[in-house]
């Protein structure tokens, strides 16, 4: 079976400073979205998802998904602050202004997704090749198999010069996943070495360790992990107005639980991504590079 490209394109940019997911970025008024369905579509995916937020639905139509939808199978779901709440949570976390994160946002698709499935940040170009690796791989797996994968890049080559980012550490053993742990602030000091804020203090760090960027390949069997562990988060922070429930720490306590496996793969392709509005010149930079050089057409898409 073809597998399925989940988008989680509901996040609010406050770094970036505007709705990022359907910023153009392209020759055409492309975003750097249609990039990655590109490299999807091309790579054997037979649909693509999107996670959004009611708030940009109109934009989100006319700027990128009508577009997407003639040329393959789409469809969104949305995300919003209340999504898979009772009443009584959505009373008790009434003053929280924003969605839960990235574990919440893969649950709000569940209904939606059919098939092993590929999830990726709205924000962040991945390569032609990583979506081939995860394409690939998916396409071996039944809808319950526990075997899942992730695609892993050196950290240096995800930093933004612009500011912090964030970024999850992994373990890795034998090429699995062993364990990995979310840094939100991990950022180059004032002689150009990568360091991470933590509470604790600065840790230093060689820039070489491998990092996930969110570009995980699960089968629906993943589902029910992470709704435990959604349901767990819940019951210690539903009080809490900012703490967001994550991916990489949700598909690391799987791991750590033997409920599942992630084998990790890695991609020469260079990454890059939208964080701040200072990155923008950069995306389109390499991207037209990439056009000039005959790695995308001009003009992506037909209609």
């Amino acid at each position: 079976m073809k597998p399925t490209l989940l988008v989680m394109a509901a996040g609010m940019g406050s770094r970036y400073g505007g709705v990022k997911q359907i910023d153009s970025v392209g020759m055409h008024g492309e975003t750097l979205l249609d990039f990655g369905v590109y490299d999807a579509f091309h790579n054997g995916y037979g649909k693509v998802v999107f996670i959004i937020r009611r708030d940009i639905e109109h934009d989100f139509r006319e700027r990128l998904f009508d577009r997407i939808a003639r040329n393959m199978d789409a469809e969104y779901v949305f995300q919003d602050r209340t999504t898979l709440l009772s009443e009584e949570q959505a009373r008790i976390s009434a003053d929280r202004k924003k969605p839960w994160g990235t574990i919440q946002a893969i649950l709000a698709a569940k209904d939606a997704v059919k098939t092993p499935f590929t999830v990726i940040n709205a924000d962040d170009y991945y390569g032609c090749t990583a979506y081939k690796i995860l394409g690939d791989y998916l396409s071996g797996l039944s809808n319950d198999d526990t075997h899942h994968a992730m695609v892993g890049y050196k950290l240096k080559n995800t930093m933004s010069p612009s500011g912090s980012v964030t970024r999850a550490i992994c373990v890795i053993k034998d090429g699995d996943l062993v364990s990995m742990e979310e840094n939100p602030k991990i950022e180059f000091d004032g002689n150009g070495k990568v360091v991470t804020r933590l509470p604790s203090g600065d840790v230093y760090l060689t820039g070489d360790e491998p990092v996930s960027m969110n570009f995980f390949g699960f089968t629906p069997k993943v589902f029910e992990s992470f709704m435990g562990y959604w349901e767990r988060f819940l019951a210690k922070n539903v009080a809490e107005p900012k703490v967001e429930c994550l991916l990489p720490n949700g598909a690391s306590e799987m791991v750590t639980s033997g409920e599942g496996s992630i084998k990790v793969f890695t991609t020469p392709d260079k990454w890059f991504g939208m964080t701040y509005s200072e990155d923008k010149a950069t995306v389109m930079s390499e991207l037209r590079k990439k056009i000039e050089s005959g790695y995308y057409p001009e003009k992506l898409w037909e209609k």
